[in-house]
């Protein structure tokens, strides 16, 4: 399973890269907000700093728009994957834009359905926002094994992002369910890592090394 960091942030993402775990990046208007500068100017740093898949995001609601900015897009960089709304409009958009060879991103995406139609016209990975869905009562991870189970029925391409994440059990469970991709915040990327016995353990090591005999 690859793991991509959901940010705009590019100092988060040069430090994730530098682990060496790091395969993509994920923003949205949300996180490029966040970062505070201008879009086009966060989306080229961030294409210099890694080589894999960039997602970056259209805002226009109507299909000819949505195409206009995924062009546009996709002349940044050989990585840029175009974010596209399942709407209806967003399906048609990414039907033409898979003509073209543009990678897509069928995002805020919540059931196997989204999943079937994104992946029926070509989009190149299909996001959904599993944490949105524990939110309001559902097993967002259910959704993920359908889309799974769907997917290998009819040998669809689509590539599965697990998104939304909000902890590291939804990082397990993404990579138990066979997702293809779990995107999440630099902090839990950084959780990942971390565990209180490791750190118990390491204590103890460096304390009995300070009486061996020098």
């Amino acid at each position: 399973m690859e793991f991509f960091i959901d940010t705009a942030i590019v100092e988060e993402i040069k430090e994730a890269e530098s682990w060496g775990i790091l395969d993509g990046v994920t923003t949205n208007p949300t996180k490029i907000a966040q970062a505070g500068r201008p879009f086009l100017e966060v989306v080229k740093e961030i294409c210099q700093v890694i080589n894999g898949p960039v997602s970056a995001e259209a805002v226009s609601l109507d299909a000819e728009g949505m195409v206009k900015e995924a062009r546009e897009l996709s002349r940044i960089s050989k990585n840029i994957v175009v974010k596209i709304p399942l709407i209806r409009e967003g399906i048609k958009a990414i039907k033409v834009l898979s003509k073209e060879g543009i990678k897509t991103n069928a995002t805020i995406g919540f059931s196997p359905l989204q999943a079937l139609l994104a992946a029926k016209v070509g989009a190149t990975y299909f996001s959904p926002f599993i944490g949105r869905l524990d939110n309001v009562g559902h097993i967002g991870m259910d959704v993920v094994r359908q889309i799974r189970t769907i997917y290998k029925n009819y040998g669809f391409k689509t590539k599965i992002i697990v998104s939304a994440v909000r902890h590291p059990i939804h990082v397990l469970e993404a990579a138990l369910a066979g997702a293809d991709v779990a995107t999440m915040t630099f902090e839990i990327m950084r959780m990942l890592v971390e565990h209180p016995m490791t750190d118990i353990g390491l204590k103890k090591f460096l304390q009995d090394w300070e009486k061996v005999p020098k």
